[in-house]
């Protein structure tokens, strides 16, 4: 017996095969090898020898292509979903790969709660740890073979990365929350990356080699930050130019829902999914039966749409005023799309602005806000009223001619030993031999645990 989650019922299905109109995973592993090539500078020479013609071979990656696509496709689900009122089912071979990208990608540009740290996190709990995609194979933790290895969710952040950079004030997180958090997507000690489905995660940590430890073996969470950061250093994953959406009254909060959700029919009972397929895989395999036995092929009417549908949907909503809390479109012309310049520069110093860049706006921002709530408190402090608690004032970014355009993560001089945000793959770059893989390589935090 299966209930459908499907609220409001809508009359219109639309099935959409990703397989035939985004690239094949090959295709998107080897664009991001080529693009990963980019950032192998090994001195001052190869990286102006390799500045002269930087966009001709940035383009011939096809990287910010495919992401350019993906960003596409979802704008395309999203019209379907916000002006045709039309269900739309998602096909993929596995169901746990593009299916899980695009869906997050939707859920984020019209859910104002999934551009949250909260939001984000359950979106990524649900969509990718619970739906099976299979980060074990996708990232090659093993090393065991290539073949299955590609970047499908680093391939979800640099595409979230685009919106949170056109966009800043609609997320609660910044791109250093993202940067850290595709970091520790190759950190073996958290479970949250590491498995292909939970079941997977459940045999192989309570199995009877297990059992012989003296002490339960636990894997931490990577949601727990406080494992890597110290609270100075969490403060520059928060946005403090977020524009916070204000709180509903308890009459406005039973008709404000959020309408459109990943719609998927959700067994009564509780079932362990295989490693392979993962569950998602398993109830959308239902789905598509139930649809076909049903014969509601009539309701597929993508055939009818005007061509230009697309084009119309986009032009209109960026020439309105941008809502925060609404629906977002990310800009994919030309140009917009840009390279995460914090994640893949950031140990190139040749790379850096020195007191410019977007970092060094931010601390003149952070100063003054910082200054605003001295004088707040002063103000409180003439008028004899009492300040309850502590103020939590934002982090002051002192002295922003030092601070670098890919701060935290780059140098603050030349001679300094570490970042000001140290990361778990933080390591000396004087004597790294290959940065290719640095993306995969395994740390060995058995020392510090």
């Amino acid at each position: 017996i299966y209930k459908t989650i499907s609220k409001p019922p809508y009359e219109l299905l639309k099935m959409d095969d990703l397989s035939s109109s985004l690239p094949s995973l090959q295709d998107i592993q080897i664009a991001y090898t080529r693009f990963k090539q980019l950032f192998l500078i090994d001195n001052s020479t190869d990286f102006w020898a390799t500045d002269v013609k930087w966009f001709s071979l940035l383009e011939s990656t096809n990287w910010l292509e495919i992401i350019r696509r993906v960003l596409k496709k979802a704008i395309e689900v999203a019209e379907c979903l916000e002006r045709q009122h039309t269900n739309v089912l998602l096909i993929e071979e596995s169901a746990t790969d593009l299916c899980c990208v695009i869906s997050s990608l939707v859920q984020v540009m019209m859910d104002s709660y999934s551009r949250t740290k909260s939001g984000f996190q359950s979106l990524i709990q649900k969509e990718w740890v619970i739906g099976g995609h299979g980060f074990l194979d996708r990232c090659n933790h093993l090393h065991k073979s290539d073949k299955e290895e590609a970047p499908v969710f680093l391939l979800l952040l640099n595409c979230v990365w685009q919106l949170v950079q056109q966009y800043p004030p609609a997320f609660e997180f910044t791109e250093t929350y993202l940067t850290v958090l595709s970091d520790s997507l190759y950190v073996p000690i958290f479970s949250t990356f590491f498995f292909n489905s939970q079941h997977q995660k459940d045999t192989n940590t309570s199995g009877e080699s297990l059992k012989t430890q003296s002490a339960p073996f636990r894997f931490l969470t990577v949601w727990d930050w406080s494992v890597q950061f110290d609270p100075k250093a969490q403060a520059f994953l928060n946005n403090p130019l977020y524009a916070e959406k204000p709180k509903l009254d308890k009459n406005q909060r039973k008709t404000a829902r959020f309408k459109h959700q990943r719609q998927l029919s959700l067994p009564l009972t509780q079932t362990k999914s295989s490693t392979k397929r993962g569950f998602f895989r398993e109830e959308t395999d239902h789905l598509i039966k139930n649809i076909l036995g049903k014969r509601i092929g009539k309701f597929i009417n993508s055939s009818d749409e005007p061509p230009n549908s697309f084009r119309e949907f986009y032009d209109s909503w960026h020439s309105k005023p941008v809502d925060y809390h609404g629906l977002l479109l990310p800009r994919i012309d030309g140009p917009e799309i840009k390279v995460w310049a914090q994640r893949y520069l950031r140990w190139i110093p040749e790379a850096q602005l020195h007191g410019g860049g977007t970092i060094a706006t931010a601390a003149k921002i952070l100063d003054l806000m910082e200054e605003v709530q001295s004088l707040q408190v002063k103000m409180d402090e003439e008028h004899s009223q009492a300040v309850s608690g502590d103020v939590h004032s934002v982090p002051m970014l002192r002295n922003s001619a030092r601070l670098s355009s890919l701060f935290p993560f780059a140098l603050l001089q030349r001679q300094s030993i570490k970042p000001a945000l140290p990361t778990s793959t933080w390591k000396d770059l004087e004597d790294e031999d290959d940065l290719v893989k640095r993306d995969d390589e395994f740390v060995d935090l058995s020392g510090d645990m």
